[in-house]
């Protein structure tokens, strides 16, 4: 899906309906014993974070959340049961944490405690008016420190309805976002037919939490993996790294404002010509973190691109279908002096991948719990990252352009660049949230264009890049191209 937020994904007027958990449910919840299956490390570091966060006197709303159409006039009983059934197979929704002392414990609805209760909020004419209302609802009902955290919408009108969902970060990542508007639609047309969806039930994610749990905390401050993370922090002069260009931050100041940009980067031809040329090192991530890791050493002069890879976690076919937050994180350190052209920094990239992608399977809240890091959380995120996901084999990825459908980011506040890289259809799109300075503004739009600059060079030529000592580290006054047509080197 294209990544965005939610003032740019196409909201008309319509008439707005909304789902929660119903009244009921919410009191059953409150009764319930622990659930003895514990919250995922990742999962207890984000609501430790929002509440240190919250306790400083910053409210910042993290919540994720996607957008689609259903063309036609919409059967909203139809549409209600579909959003049900969809609640009822995907256990984390009905799941939340709790704090008893300082210690975060779950609790779980059975399956027919699960109602939901619509509420018709009414018209909207203006759209701007309706996308400042929808916002303002989520940050309240997808709060990471609330339980339930989730919330359904429609924009209904005679032509076509508009669903919104949006859910705190505890119970999704982006493949379950990209997931859902072809389970909804396929459950939405069953019920509408009087049809039964013939499917094997879904694996759960607090079923996952539990066992990655279990895996984490058998190991010591004495692992490799934890050893690793340390001489890595190591090196980053003791923290885990940001984006390493100039982003006008103020180390005394407060909690920065974040702005967004999305784009696309390239089209289908030349997203599938770059492709082919990266895939002997890896594919698209490898030219992705290549072409990066040249563009910011000719910005900063770096010797070392320092980084955190996302990588999912979903190692076993039986969580493919399933909704959570199977997400880890991998140090990766590319020496980008010794990378005089763009094949050298590939191959230095699949060597750090290979390298440093058995690392994301161990959360790293629980490496640096080992590490007896003082990292303490005052932002909601702990590191920059440049993500790339091909997201054209998720089902219904074909439909996405006609059915309006995205992946939705809540922009508010944070420290550090976070870049999502998506192969689309169409081809790749960029988005990223970032500081809201004037230096970080400048600084991102030279990392795009610099970033097309290469991935089109390879596309269309295949390409070699000069060494980046070689070339003046003034981006503002920079003329000359990044990459020169090579000679003899591999053609897409």
């Amino acid at each position: 899906m294209r990544v965005t937020d939610i003032q740019r994904c196409e909201i008309r007027p319509g008439r707005l309906v909304e789902w929660t958990l119903h009244p009921t449910a919410v009191e059953a919840a409150h009764g319930l014993p622990d659930d003895a299956r514990p919250p995922a490390y990742v999962q207890e570091a984000h609501v430790r974070t929002a509440r240190a966060v919250r306790e400083s006197g910053l409210f910042v709303p993290t919540w994720l959340g996607t957008a689609f159409d259903i063309p036609g006039r919409v059967d909203l009983g139809v549409l209600e049961g579909a959003l049900r059934t969809w609640t009822l197979r995907h256990e984390t929704l009905r799941s939340g944490l709790r704090w008893v002392g300082e210690e975060m414990r779950r609790f779980t609805l059975e399956a027919d405690q699960v109602v939901l209760h619509r509420a018709e909020i009414g018209d909207f004419a203006d759209a701007a008016t309706l996308t400042r209302y929808l916002q303002d609802r989520f940050d309240l009902a997808a709060d990471a420190l609330a339980w339930p955290n989730f919330l359904f919408t429609a924009v209904v009108r005679d032509d076509s309805t508009s669903v919104y969902m949006a859910f705190d970060h505890t119970n999704v990542d982006a493949y379950s976002i990209q997931r859902i508007a072809a389970e909804i639609h396929e459950l939405y047309a069953a019920g509408r037919d009087g049809r039964a969806v013939d499917r094997d039930p879904v694996a759960s994610y607090v079923d996952f939490c539990a066992t990655e749990r279990a895996s984490a905390d058998r190991i010591d401050d004495s692992h490799a993996i934890v050893a690793r993370w340390r001489e890595f922090i190591r090196r980053c002069d003791g923290k885990l790294p940001n984006f390493p260009v100039d982003l006008g931050l103020d180390p005394e100041g407060p909690l920065p404002t974040q702005k967004f940009i999305c784009e696309t980067l390239v089209d289908a031809a030349d997203a599938a010509a770059f492709e082919a040329y990266c895939r002997p090192y890896g594919g698209s991530l490898s030219g992705i973190l290549a072409a990066t890791a040249l563009i910011v050493a000719e910005s900063s002069g770096q010797q070392v691109y320092r980084t955190v890879v996302p990588f999912h976690t979903r190692a076993h076919s039986q969580w493919a279908d399933s909704v959570g937050w199977y997400v880890g994180g991998a140090p990766i350190e590319i020496p980008v002096a010794q990378a005089p052209d763009f094949d050298t920094a590939l191959e230095l990239v699949r060597a750090a991948l290979r390298e440093g992608r058995p690392l994301s399977r161990m959360p790293i809240a629980r490496v640096l719990q080992l590490l007896g890091a003082d990292f303490r959380p005052t932002s909601p995120d702990l590191y920059s990252i440049v993500s790339f996901v091909d997201a054209r084999g998720i089902p219904g990825a074909e439909r996405w352009q006609d059915l309006k459908a995205y992946a939705l980011l809540r922009v508010s506040y944070g420290d550090q660049v976070c870049a999502w890289i998506t192969r689309l259809h169409e081809g790749l799109q960029f988005a990223s949230r970032y500081p809201d300075t004037g230096a970080a503004a400048k600084s991102m739009r030279w990392y795009v264009e610099r970033l097309r600059e290469v991935v089109v060079s390879v596309a269309r030529d295949g390409a070699t890049v000069r060494a980046a000592a070689a070339v003046a580290a003034v981006p503002a006054v920079r003329s000359e191209p990044l990459l020169s047509r090579p000679t003899g080197s591999r053609s897409s």
